[in-house]
């Protein structure tokens, strides 16, 4: 049996709805970078723009990781969903945004089952291994 096959596919899911997380941020930055020009605050967009850029990649990195399959990548994504779920929150409570609130937490929601998916906490401890 190969790595590839041993890999269960609700990482590979996981990494999917993870890359698109961080592919949203990296387009959120160059949106900003095109607003920087000609606005009379260009450093303070430009400034958002890099730290959204840096998320973005960071971000866009661990759902890569995911969907080849590296372990160190399952711990980040965990993160970066418990984050979003806190900023779903905020969203559907204090910004009474509550239809983009409830889209974001259910996307959260579904990445994080498939991160705690008994298949992928058996992959991610290394159980499978052992049979093969």
């Amino acid at each position: 049996m190969t790595k590839e096959k041993q890999v269960p596919r609700e990482v590979r899911g996981a990494g999917v709805l993870t890359a698109l997380q961080g592919l949203a941020a990296v387009v959120f930055a160059v949106a900003l970078v095109v607003r920087a020009f000609g606005a009379e605050d260009a450093g303070n967009v430009l400034g958002e723009a890099a730290y959204f850029a840096v998320l973005g990649v960071a971000v866009l990195a661990v759902g890569i990781g995911l969907v080849l399959g590296r372990h160190w990548a399952r711990t980040p994504s965990i993160v970066v969903q418990l984050l979003l779920l806190g900023v779903a929150w905020y969203m559907y409570g204090p910004s009474k945004q509550q239809l983009w609130g409830a889209l974001l937490g259910l996307y959260v929601v579904v990445a994080l089952v498939l991160l705690f998916t008994n298949p992928v906490r058996r992959w991610a401890l290394g159980l499978d291994e052992d049979e093969t």
